[in-house]
């Protein structure tokens, strides 16, 4: 058997030749399996996590409802017969009359569409306003990412329900896309954060490296290799993210000072019942619709965190 000595010539190691090694069974490697990879190992925990399913099920009935709300009731939400006010429930008409007397139901089911709409809204300008601005300032660095920083801390010192109301105040109409503007424009920080974190962390990989050896553009670099491995903390942060927006919204219209009266809302709804809590139970329809909407977003985003976190799996 030959000795080599080491480059300091200190201490010597054998090698054995390679026709006398036994390559034992777990020393073989299976090639017929796919490839894994982070996308891929983060959709088997979450197929296998009852949390996970049970919070998608119940915002697929949710999109369902926002979608096709004439597939749970044929009342037009905006009519109301004063004769009706305060009525029980009866045929057509489960939940009964609110003091207007428009069809609690009605309101309940068609209220979801401007409140998740607002949400998701909300949530894609999130994305692609702190998502695009943190990528570059992580990726390029130098002037954009002091620049980006400093920015971001300015609107982190002002608080995004204060900032909203007062705003909301000076504008004279108010629209749903004011709404979403206002809630993107003093949140983008955390998700450029999140994306900045990430993008630094993923492009000093050694993928990233051998792209540049290899002569990609910086551009490329960024689209093809760098944005796909590091979009998992983003996305966690934008299913919670989500229902915070639908709160919000909520909470701005209960206000009086986030969507416009004539649009059928789960918070505007939650406005006007407030006054009858003590002697009807109307106002947990359209409350308990927030709750849980609101609920399964948390707990979806739970999940994906889990998922994409290594140290959260088991193995």
């Amino acid at each position: 058997m030959p000795e080599v000595k080491s480059q300091r010539g200190k201490q010597g190691y054998f090698v054995a030749p390679a026709d006398e090694v036994e390559v034992l069974a777990t020393d073989q490697v299976t090639e017929t399996g796919s490839p894994t990879s982070l996308w891929r190992d983060a959709w088997r925990q979450l197929r296998r996590n009852p949390i996970f399913i049970a919070a998608a099920l119940l915002l697929l009935f949710v999109a369902v409802v926002v979608v096709w709300p004439q597939l749970f009731t044929d009342q037009d939400p905006r009519y109301c017969n004063g004769e009706f006010s305060m009525g029980p429930s009866q045929s057509g008409h489960p939940f009964g009359f609110d003091k207007q007397g428009c069809d609690v139901y009605a309101r309940t089911i068609y209220g979801a569409r401007a409140s998740v709409f607002c949400g998701i809204g909300a949530t894609i300008v999130f994305v692609l306003m702190g998502g695009s601005l943190g990528a570059l300032a992580g990726f390029y660095g130098g002037l954009l990412d002091s620049l980006v920083s400093r920015v971001a801390e300015i609107f982190y010192a002002i608080p995004l329900m204060l900032a909203a109301i007062v705003i909301m105040q000076l504008l004279r109409q108010r629209s749903i896309w004011t709404v979403i503007l206002i809630l993107a424009a003093f949140t983008w920080p955390q998700a450029a954060r999140i994306a900045r974190s990430a993008v630094i962390e993923a492009k000093n990989s050694d993928y990233v490296m051998a792209a540049k050896a290899l002569g990609v553009s910086r551009l490329r670099t960024l689209l093809r290799h760098v944005l796909p491995n590091s979009a998992g903390p983003l996305i966690v942060v934008t299913t919670i993210w989500l229902g915070v927006f639908i709160v919000t919204e909520a909470t701005l219209s209960f206000l009086g000072v986030g969507l416009p009266r004539t649009m059928v809302s789960w918070g505007s709804d939650i406005a006007m019942d407030r006054t009858e809590i003590r002697t009807s139970a109307i106002l947990f329809y359209p409350a308990t619709a927030l709750a849980l909407t609101v609920l399964s977003f948390i707990m979806l985003g739970d999940a994906v965190r889990d998922a994409f976190d290594p140290r959260a799996r088991k193995r």
